[in-house]
């Protein structure tokens, strides 16, 4: 699955760069909304997200691509990839910014795993 987004004002920290929380989150909602699609009805939350290393600064304006890819499945998580690249349309510079893997896992209305 592919998703882009557009890094904005209010994505940025105090240095004017994109706020490494803010990419987290998209890289959290992205992987919940792959993981959605593959398993509708089902509740899915994050359990872990893998290395967290941010490995080049975003600057305003960046349209960034999310790319989530199916890495494993149990019986009760998922598992994807989301590589994260930058593009800065008004220069045509493109780069990789980030990567991890993502686990989701199933669970009913208690929080209790459940097979997917």
């Amino acid at each position: 699955m592919e998703s882009c987004t557009l890094v904005r004002t209010e994505h940025l920290n105090h240095y004017g760069r994109l706020f490494g929380g803010q990419l987290l989150r998209w890289v959290d909602e992205f992987a919940w909304v792959a993981a959605s699609r593959q398993f509708p009805g089902r509740n899915l939350v994050t359990r872990a997200m893998a290395d967290v290393e941010f490995r080049h600064q975003v600057r305003n304006g960046a349209i960034l691509t999310f790319r989530t890819e199916l890495q494993g499945q149990g019986s009760t998580s998922v598992c994807y990839t989301v590589i994260v690249h930058a593009e800065y349309p008004h220069t045509g510079e493109s780069q990789e910014v980030f990567s991890t893997a993502v686990t989701l896992v199933a669970v009913d209305e208690n929080g209790h795993k459940v097979r997917l």
